[in-house]
């Protein structure tokens, strides 16, 4: 009886993982259209004032629904996890949104996963796994061939110290996110720091970039996108499953996030799409399966 039990619990607590994985998912997949929204619907060169305005509005729209503030150390720690998750990583990311195409953007950032395995033996002390490197070796791998096509691409260099940066500040943020755990619900969690990432870019939005441009409709629904659904959805999705599966198991999915650029891409703007891609994808999406897999087993040190 007792092993009908168990198994039964087992089997509860697999379906009860999945569905975290399902929907913390959602984060990177929706991060995936951050760069044809930006290029499409956006007023061009403004990265630092783009990124104020995708956090601010979601943090102060969801500080009204929590209606708590920080107390005590927390105050510095939401500014330093808002300095990494928010400012600084949108700033880079709208960067190279801005500088690359979007399938390249979003493959630069996609080596956060590795700097993540290492980031969290460093800062948590967590074994690290081979198949889990191997898991992000091959996602990067596939995330490469998602680059391969017919016509030439131009690296900005910029743009790519933009994206590599940026994926540092994220795998970081991602893993301090986990060690400070806040005695808070992840929707509280999730507003101070978009709260705190939109305020610390407010002065500098104003030193370095000029006032935005008069915004026409497409400018609006672009921002009001990344706000509502880039931001105040999908950090709370990202944060709630770093809390739930580990910092390891939820950086494998923002393979999804090149994945969903090259698709929208090809599906929206019509760029190609060669055999060899469709290989990558498939890749990709082995290495994420293979990365939750390595994650939901026993750690061996």
């Amino acid at each position: 009886m007792s092993n009908l039990s168990q198994a039964s619990s087992g089997r509860i607590m697999g379906y009860g993982r999945s569905f975290d994985v399902l929907l913390t998912a959602i984060a990177p997949t929706v991060w995936g259209s951050t760069y044809i929204v930006t290029t499409q619907l956006l007023p061009q060169g403004y990265p630092i004032t783009v990124a104020m305005l995708r956090a601010l509005p979601a943090g102060l729209l969801l500080m009204m629904l929590v209606r708590q503030l920080p107390a005590g150390h927390w105050w510095w720690r939401v500014v330093v996890l808002g300095a990494l998750n928010i400012a600084f990583f949108l700033t880079m990311l709208f960067i190279a949104a801005y500088r690359l195409p979007g399938g390249v953007a979003a493959t630069i950032g996609a080596i956060q996963p590795l700097i993540v395995i290492f980031l969290t033996r460093a800062v948590l002390g967590t074994p690290v796994r081979l198949a889990a490197i191997a898991a992000a070796l091959a996602g990067l791998a596939g995330v490469a061939l998602l680059l391969i096509a017919p016509r030439s691409v131009v690296l900005d260099p910029i743009g790519i110290v933009a994206g590599l940066a940026g994926a540092v500040s994220l795998a970081l943020g991602t893993v301090m996110s986990r060690r400070w755990q806040p005695p808070v619900s992840t929707l509280t969690f999730t507003a101070w720091q978009l709260t705190a990432g939109g305020v610390l870019l407010i002065p500098v939005a104003l030193w370095l970039e000029p006032p935005l441009p008069a915004l026409g409709l497409q400018n609006v629904a672009g921002f009001a996108y990344l706000t509502l659904i880039g931001a105040a959805l999908t950090y709370m999705l990202w944060f709630r499953g770093i809390a739930r599966l580990g910092p390891a198991a939820v950086a494998s999915l923002s393979f999804l996030s090149p994945l969903t650029a090259v698709v929208l891409g090809w599906g929206l703007l019509g760029q190609s799409l060669t055999l060899l891609q469709l290989f990558g994808m498939a890749v990709v999406v082995g290495s994420v399966w293979l990365s939750q897999m390595v994650q939901a087993g026993p750690a061996r040190t």
